[in-house]
């Protein structure tokens, strides 16, 4: 069973950048598809960026189109979110999870473990 640890996360100012990390044990994540996901206080969980198995196939929420990066280094075992022109509504809890099944249609699926979450606030 893999198991994901968060790391990366505080506080900016608007326009600022952070670069989430997730570094995996107890497994290899090149079996897993894995994605970020982030909750506000009050709101539903909702997925920001996904990457397949070999990590060259990735999509990003509409929302962090163009801000936000993630990348999967399946050498060092470990997931990476870079957000750029971070603003107040990307304030959250970020947390990394592995799935088992990447489709095109729907991304990272039948998720298998989650991490404990780093926050990041986002203020002007």
């Amino acid at each position: 069973q893999v198991q994901l640890v968060e790391s990366g996360g505080g506080s900016v100012l608007v326009g600022g950048s952070l670069r989430l990390s997730c570094v995996a044990t107890g497994d290899i994540i090149s079996r897993y598809c894995m994605a970020w996901f982030r909750q506000a206080p009050g709101k539903e969980r909702e997925v920001v960026a996904h990457a397949s198995q070999s990590g060259k196939s990735r999509a990003t929420v509409d929302s962090a189109q163009g801000r936000f990066t993630i990348s999967k280094d399946n050498v060092k075992n470990t997931l990476y979110l870079q957000m750029n022109t971070l603003q107040p509504e990307d304030t959250a809890m970020y947390y990394c999870a592995a799935g088992v099944n990447w489709s095109f249609s729907s991304g990272c699926n039948s998720i298998s473990a989650w991490g404990q979450g780093t926050q990041v606030t986002v203020s002007s």
